[in-house]
């Protein structure tokens, strides 16, 4: 895939081996020895650079290990002021999974992802996880019944009011290309993600990191840090 509208940057942390192979693809390909740590090195070369996306790759060894990211990866993830793909395995993509959170989701996703030229046939699943209130016990509340029927009430509007928002985002990628769908849930969101990676065979998964700046932007997320570590697909971290 590729960016409309302008140059699109892209640093990636390698070795320097792939050189030959990424000059196939990109007209201009710049390669950068740096003496310095490696987590400081990308991100001082990223911020040099002006980068739209840092590509890393996945590392991590033995049964336990081997589901967690190493530690320049997530150093870079948690240091990046712009969009980070972690990447396991090579791949040709063409479904993606996009999870939304409400208003909770940085705008960022939806421009980042729209901003792309799609794959032909480029399918988009938009997930979105409603948190439902649970229905009291009858009988062990006083008002049980009343209570039941506010909860009822509020879960009918957020379930509403998450649909417009998937909606919304759906029309917005249509007119940028992408076939898409829509997925609402009101289970555990990151499973409910993961599971929608699953179903729709998807090569990529999309999701926002919370933090902004500052100690703030160390924090991604639960559902981001989740995904970069059970994932089963390169994962867009967008900020």
């Amino acid at each position: 895939m590729t960016r409309k509208a302008r140059a699109f940057r892209i640093l990636v942390a390698t070795d320097g081996s792939e050189r030959r192979a990424l000059s196939r693809t990109w007209s201009s390909v710049e390669t950068v020895v740096v003496d310095k740590t490696p987590v400081k090195g990308i991100l001082d070369e990223a911020g040099r650079f002006k980068a739209d996306v840092i590509v890393l790759g996945w590392r991590g060894h033995g049964a336990i290990r081997r589901l967690l990211m190493g530690s320049v990866s997530r150093g870079v993830v948690r240091g990046a002021t712009c969009a980070v793909l972690v990447v396991r395995r090579s791949v040709r993509v063409r479904r993606i999974v996009v999870g939304l959170d409400g208003s909770r989701t940085p705008k960022g996703v939806l421009a980042f992802v729209a901003g792309l030229v799609p794959p032909a046939n480029g399918r988009a699943v938009l997930v979105t996880a409603v948190n439902t209130m649970r229905m009291p016990s009858h009988g062990l509340v006083p008002g049980a019944a009343d209570i039941a029927r506010e909860v009822k009430r509020t879960n009918a509007s957020r379930r509403k009011t998450a649909t417009k928002e998937l909606n919304r985002a759906a029309v917005r990628l249509r007119r940028a290309g992408w076939q898409t769908r829509t997925v609402l849930t009101s289970g555990e969101p990151l499973r409910d993600l993961l599971g929608a990676v699953t179903s729709a065979r998807a090569q990529l998964l999309v999701v926002g990191a919370r933090g902004a700046s500052g100690i703030r932007r160390l924090l991604l997320g639960s559902v981001a840090e989740g995904a970069l570590e059970r994932s089963p697909v390169p994962v867009l971290i967008v900020r």
